[in-house]
């Protein structure tokens, strides 16, 4: 069947086609099937709705996404034809489901069905699912790690005698933004990091979210290349690029269900290490009570990390680290913006925890590719913060990514609300993933402005009046229910 193109003219964050009920029937589809868009660029599978309002009989309504991918004209016509079901959707899934091990060739194939919109959202929920109840072995994992490379871009340098590095956390951990220190640091040192990052899953906020508040992250693969050739890094998002699209629709529909498996964490994060080029990665792996995992879990892990990195010849280093609280005292993108400021341009009251940990961070880093010798990595990672010569760096890759740090964007939102100790007491505990939820209620990531500013942390005395943290919102309403949240929620236990 021929449509006419109509540009909807918004993004979706998705491909979607929108036609009339006539031309539905005719063509025999239905709501939530897929079907096959074919123009003089290519085809492209793509999820389909149906509005007799939004599309005349004989139109398509497309989304920005297949407008750009497919370069399609306004008014220029295109071939519709239904998707048939995968063998994604009918075999594979139920074999894993089945708690039965995939193939190298099962696993690519519904790798590529996600990369090609083929598989529906509720399918890829089901596979995540599975893999969340039944797991992978090594070489499930070897082989997922592959495929999410092999189905995505890679970025060409050509930077020949240098040394590309990357960094990673597993996450979890509130306020942990030691990644801009730590690629400030490492560019300043002369190592090339071209730092792809992912928004937020189940955390207040992502990398991505943080740097967004003050520049661009969205570039083309061409843009990069040029941004890093000029400062030797980037902080962008890795979601718009193309370097691992399976892994960023997995990570959204992982967002919806709020779970991550570690087979999928590991080969995500494998992945976008190699779609970068780079040959050194350093893996933070924060364990404690309220992390992602446990001590016994954090070191199965990194013999996972360790074991898969091998294989596909990278130079890997997994540091277990304490994640039995917040780091920082900013929680939320312009809140933990202001503290890796703060950190970078050496002020008094930087927090001390976070700088000590991303100094610790960017001199492993050194040591691994051997910029430093063994046990001097600290000492030239703090040298370089202390000169300034880091937060030279960090505003350098901030200019090139579009952006400033003036402090018209550092400004946080206009709605605040204060937490006082009701009695003398000491800070026993506090719990992350409910601090992280707080945040997220009162608006953060979407909401740059949003979030929390801890006062204090585990083992601290405090008497009875004194702050231990404000909550803040641009939005009266969700500022309410924050507080609401605060106080039906053991968010930080006193005794």
């Amino acid at each position: 069947m021929k449509l006419k193109v109509k540009s909807s003219g918004l993004s979706a964050g998705r491909p979607i086609a929108i036609i009339n009920e006539t031309d539905a029937k005719i063509l025999g589809v239905r709501v939530d099937e897929r079907i096959i868009i074919n123009s003089r660029h290519g085809k492209l599978i793509s999820l389909f709705d149906l509005s007799s309002n939004i599309a005349e009989k004989g139109h398509i309504v497309l989304s920005k996404e297949i407008i750009d991918f497919l370069k399609i004209k306004n008014n220029e016509f295109v071939e519709i034809s239904l998707a048939k079901a995968t063998q994604s959707d009918n075999q594979i899934i139920n074999k894993k489901l089945l708690g039965e091990k995939l193939n190298e060739k099962e696993i690519y194939q519904i790798v590529k069905d996600i990369v090609d919109n083929a598989l529906p959202e509720t399918e890829i929920a089901f596979f995540i699912s599975a893999i969340y109840e039944r797991g992978m072995d090594i070489n499930e994992i070897t082989w997922l790690t592959k495929a999410i490379f092999n189905t995505g871009k890679k970025l060409n340098l050509n930077l020949k005698n240098k040394l590309i590095v990357d960094k990673h956390s597993i996450g979890g951990i509130a306020g942990n933004r030691t990644t801009p220190i730590v690629v400030s640091i490492c560019a300043a040192a002369g190592l090339i990091m071209p730092k792809t990052s992912s928004r937020a899953i189940t955390s207040a906020a992502g990398t991505a979210d943080v740097i967004e508040a003050i520049c661009k992250v969205n570039f083309t693969k061409e843009e990069i290349e040029k941004i890093v050739r000029k400062t030797n890094a980037c902080m962008v998002w890795g979601g718009a690029l193309g370097f691992a699209p399976a892994d960023d629709k997995i990570i959204r529909v992982e967002n919806l269900i709020s779970i991550d498996p570690e087979p999928n964490l590991i080969a995500s994060i494998l992945a976008k290490k190699l779609s970068v080029g780079s040959k050194y990665v350093l893996i933070d792996i924060p364990y404690g009570k309220y992390a992602k995992v446990n001590k016994k879990q954090a070191l199965n892990l990194k013999d996972k990390f360790e074991t898969i990195g091998k294989r596909f010849n990278l130079k890997i280093k997994c540091v277990i680290t304490n994640g039995s609280q917040p780091i920082g005292h900013g929680i939320g993108p312009i809140l933990e913006l202001r503290d890796i400021i703060s950190i970078l341009k050496n002020q008094i009251d930087r927090p001390k925890d976070l700088r000590k940990k991303a100094v610790f961070l960017a001199g492993e880093i050194l040591e691994l590719c051997n910029k430093a010798k063994k046990g001097n990595g600290y000492k030239l990672a703090e040298e370089i913060l202390n000169s300034g010569k880091a937060f030279d760096k960090f505003k350098e890759i901030v200019e090139a990514q579009k952006g400033s740090i003036s402090k018209n964007k550092l400004t946080l939102a206009k709605f605040s609300h204060i937490i006082y100790a009701e009695k003398n007491a000491k800070i026993m505990e506090i719990d992350n993933k409910r601090i992280n939820l707080l945040a997220r209620v009162a608006g953060s990531p979407n909401d740059k402005k949003a979030g929390l500013y801890l006062f204090k942390h585990l083992g601290e005395k405090i008497k009875k009046g004194e702050k231990i943290l404000t909550i803040y919102s641009s939005s009266d309403k969700k500022l309410k229910d924050a507080v609401d949240f605060y106080k039906k929620n053991k968010v930080i236990i006193v005794k």
